[in-house]
């Protein structure tokens, strides 16, 4: 994008505008996945992603990426939830739900290991023409659609309960859940951490090869690498969550993270081992966050809620992509980084003042301590 001209505002921008599209439609698309079944609305998102990779073949300019990243931003809202909630009934079903955590972390370490080996591929095939990792991508998301009609129907959207699950009965669904313990803080908080380390990963191109030094060719490994210690981090979201407790995973993770991403501001080498810990935090954190709204949620209505949760992410992203851009034209991409941690730690403060997100009480009881 920048070597089509865009700068580091209209970057931040179109992620900014995919936040917004994601808070339209992240209820309205829930509710829907609720009532058309969780494996079809996976199968439209299936079908919006790859439309979307093979877009990026085409678009030249800033409008011509907006409307990629709408296209984008919509097969978000139909997978963002859908997934979690498809996974938490079928283990509650066919399994134990308790280990939620730790399938989803490991499922999602396969998925690092993929990736590492998608981008490696994408690099070599971006030094022949910079269109074959798009079209390769696209084609890779198409067969998602084979792959989610083979998953099973879980029971709980049989034809009485998704008719019984009704737009009156949603909405306060969702005012509950989102405005009481336990869940009330904690939603907020983890968007408050989704949305600093998003913004910041804007910056870890520039910040790599313009600060630390590193070549443009050598991103692809670098992204690997993201991957696979992703992806080692993720497989023991589980181990990490017993051993932490829910709570303290939660209080931990981020803070850790949140510190070493101010390093770089006094030596910008140490960006390199920031993003590595910023990149694991976040694959941890997610299987954690999302099983324990589950948790507290119940089978009709789950993806309505957890697309919920992922519109206040989306909500609390708006501002701070464009924030972090307007402050690395201005400034650098390293004062941005830093300066979208500092933001985070005051917000922890705040947040942990207010009310503790997953208090002890709250993982064994579901109510907060007076």
């Amino acid at each position: 994008m920048l070597n089509r001209g865009l700068n580091f505002t209209q970057i931040t921008l179109l992620n900014s505008l995919s936040a917004a599209f994601i808070v339209i439609g992240e209820v309205p698309t829930g509710y829907i996945a609720d009532r058309i079944g969780h494996r079809n609305s996976l199968i439209i998102s299936f079908m919006l992603f790859s439309a979307s990779i093979f877009g990026f073949v085409f678009a030249q300019t800033f409008l011509e990426f907006v409307l990629l990243w709408i296209v984008w931003s919509i097969a978000n809202t139909f997978q963002s939830g859908t997934g979690d909630a498809w996974l938490y009934d079928t283990l509650k079903n066919r399994m134990d739900e308790n280990q939620y955590t730790r399938v989803r972390g490991r499922g999602g370490s396969v998925n690092m290991w993929v990736s590492a080996a998608t981008m490696l591929t994408a690099g070599a095939l971006y030094s022949i023409n910079p269109t074959l990792p798009f079209l390769a991508g696209g084609v890779l998301l198409s067969l998602g659609v084979p792959v989610v009609i083979s998953f099973p129907r879980n029971p709980q959207h049989s034809e009485s309960s998704e008719e019984s699950f009704t737009v009156v009965d949603a909405l306060p669904l969702i005012r509950k859940r989102l405005s009481e313990p336990p869940l009330r803080s904690f939603i907020l908080y983890i968007a408050l951490f989704l949305g600093i380390t998003t913004a910041i990963d804007e910056f870890i191109q520039p910040i790599t090869v313009n600060a630390v030094g590193l070549s443009e060719v050598a991103l692809g490994p670098l992204y690997a690498g993201f991957s696979a210690i992703a992806a080692i981090m993720s497989y023991y979201a589980g181990d990490i969550e017993n051993v932490l407790t829910t709570r303290w995973a939660i209080v931990v993770i981020p803070l850790i993270t949140s510190i070493v991403l101010l390093m770089p501001l006094l030596l910008p080498a140490v960006a390199l081992p920031a993003f590595f810990i910023m990149k694991s935090s976040k694959t941890v954190i997610s299987p954690i966050a999302s099983g324990y709204i589950n948790d507290y949620t119940e089978s009709v209505g789950r993806a309505t809620i957890l697309s919920a949760a992922s519109m206040v992410y989306a909500l609390v992203r708006i501002p701070l992509q464009p924030f972090g851009g307007w402050i690395a034209d201005f400034t650098s991409p390293i004062i941005a980084v830093s300066s979208l941690s500092a933001l985070f730690l005051g917000g922890f403060a705040i947040i942990h003042f207010w009310e503790a997100p997953a208090s002890e009480m709250n993982e064994t009881t579901g109510q907060t301590a007076d």
